[in-house]
């Protein structure tokens, strides 16, 4: 074992570049107050548009998960680190007087528990998300206090729903009561945006070079990275190598995503962007980042929308041709529901990929899932109905030792969801009273 001791904060640096280091070996003094010290606590939330099939998404019985139904099985490796909540609810979602925009209310109430105020027009209003409360009250060492990431990109003008703002129905993250957070949606920019420095102009010129080169941003911080390898022991410099080697993979996919999509462009125009064409290949990609940024400590909050509310994506990678939320009105309809339930089920399966990695990335003497609280869901149950009580609610991780996991846990129905957001916001610190339509905590997570 090398005697070095490094800060926590470790970088490699070179032009335009500021590659974070995740936890090594030496980092920390092997002392008895670093081992009682508080583990990084992350907090995550992942949005699914257009309700699920409730039939198959819910257990069967309450208590431990054992069977899990058809739409969660993907998640069967791992259902002693998660826990099902059913009975939840978001009045602020449903109509309260204001007429159809079912949809639009669903994304915009789910993290604020607030009624949006209708409108198309630049007067948006709904209240602040508990990420960023979150956010705003807790002084992290990281890089970004932070990041928010969809699959979809979103608009803040026009009427997309019955009267609603695009605003609202693109957007689950809001800084404060009028103004959304904007999420990215090109690979290639959230890369520049996780190993940049910061410096427009740098990050710029370093893009630029590589692209003339050829080269790779861990060529650029080849020196950096070589005197910090030899300063490692042995288990140091292999994780090292992964998360280097995670990073360059990560590169190569975002270099074939831009290739790509500037092949398929039409001849004359420009398509600045780094988007895979296939939606699988894109979500992978994102959610590679995001544990990444989650692994080297570059934000311990995030916001991941796997399409905008009320989305009408076709699936063709599961043989659907039909609009989401075409058939997310199916009137009961067997293929209908059918193709419904596959459509959640890959949605898991996105979050099992994710859910995998976070927890393949060893943290102390647990993994960095089980120091995370990471949320999916949303705001409509059925989305034929278009109702907001019994939600499809999942919640991963350990939080940090402070959540009891493997559990179907059933509430009292309307139960609101921002009982359970103030619970969350306990175990990171954030003392608040109420939140949103909240009448208290949730109970039974630890």
């Amino acid at each position: 074992m090398s005697n070095h001791q490094f800060a926590r904060r470790t970088f490699l640096k070179g032009l335009g570049t500021a590659i974070a280091v995740p936890m090594l070996e030496g980092m920390l003094p092997a002392s008895a107050a670093a081992a009682e010290a508080p583990r990084p606590l992350r907090m995550a939330f992942m949005f699914i548009p257009n309700g699920v099939n409730v039939e198959h998404w819910t257990p069967a019985s309450e208590g431990e998960l054992t069977q899990l139904p058809y739409i969660l099985e993907p998640l069967a490796d791992l259902k002693h680190k998660i826990n099902v909540l059913s009975g939840l609810a978001h009045d602020k979602a449903r109509a309260n007087g204001d007429g159809p925009g079912d949809h639009a209310r669903s994304a915009s109430a789910f993290l604020t528990a607030s009624q949006p105020y209708k409108t198309s027009g630049a007067d948006i209003k709904v209240g602040i998300s508990v990420d960023q409360l979150a956010a705003q009250h807790l002084s992290l060492p990281t890089k970004f206090a932070s990041l928010e990431l969809g699959l979809e990109r979103g608009a803040q003008a026009g009427n997309c729903d019955s009267g609603y703002s695009c605003a609202y129905s693109s957007s689950i993250s809001w800084r404060t009561e009028s103004t959304p957070v904007a999420k990215e949606v090109d690979p290639r920019q959230v890369f520049d945006r996780l190993f940049g420095n910061g410096q427009a102009a740098e990050v710029d010129e370093s893009r630029a070079k590589r692209d003339r080169l050829r080269k790779s941003i861990l060529d650029l911080v080849l020196d950096d990275a070589k005197q910090l390898q030899g300063q490692l022991g042995l288990k140091g410099q292999r994780k090292l190598d992964e998360y280097l080697s995670s990073i360059r993979e990560i590169e190569k996919r975002v270099e074939l995503a831009t290739k790509t999509a500037a092949e398929d462009a039409p001849t004359g125009a420009v398509r600045p962007t780094g988007i895979p064409r296939e939606y699988a290949d894109h979500s992978r990609l994102m959610l590679d980042m995001l544990a990444l940024a989650f692994q080297a400590d570059l934000t311990r909050i995030s916001t991941f929308m796997l399409a905008n509310e009320g989305s009408n994506r076709p699936y063709r990678n599961l043989g659907i041709s039909d609009g989401h939320h075409q058939i997310s009105h199916h009137q009961r309809d067997p293929e209908k529901l059918e193709k419904i339930r596959n459509i959640n089920r890959f949605h898991i399966e996105q979050l099992a990929y994710l859910l995998k990695k976070l927890d393949s990335f060893k943290e102390g003497d647990g993994t960095v899932l089980d120091n995370t609280m990471l949320v999916y869901g949303c705001a409509i149950g059925d989305g034929n109905r278009h109702n907001h009580e019994d939600l499809p609610v999942l919640m991963a991780g350990g939080g940090a030792g402070t959540i009891k996991t493997g559990r179907h846990l059933r509430y009292a129905r309307n139960t609101p969801m921002a009982n359970l957001f103030l619970s969350m916001l306990d175990r990171t610190g954030v003392k608040v009273e109420r939140f949103g339509d909240s009448t208290g905590r949730l109970e039974n997570l630890g």
